[in-house]
């Protein structure tokens, strides 16, 4: 197989915007309880979804259907 050499310069002018941009990730950090990271970790390792994703798709359900926490502070 014929190695490629990168060019020196490459030209982006017909290229066009991430469509997808308005969807992507943002990173931020978050202290969970090591009970719930546990929780997560452990359907992760039944469902074979790494338990971030896990968080994020249990958070965006609850975000779409508007769903308040019941908190009591103890």
């Amino acid at each position: 197989m014929k190695k490629k050499e990168m060019l020196e310069e490459y030209d982006f002018s017909k290229s066009r915007k991430n469509p997808y941009i308005t969807r992507l990730k943002k990173s931020i950090t978050i202290r969970l309880d090591s009970d719930t990271i546990e929780y997560f970790k452990k359907l992760s390792e039944d469902s074979g979804i790494p338990y971030q994703t896990l968080i994020n798709q249990f958070l965006a359900q609850c975000a779409k259907e508007k769903k308040k926490p019941e908190i009591v502070w103890q």
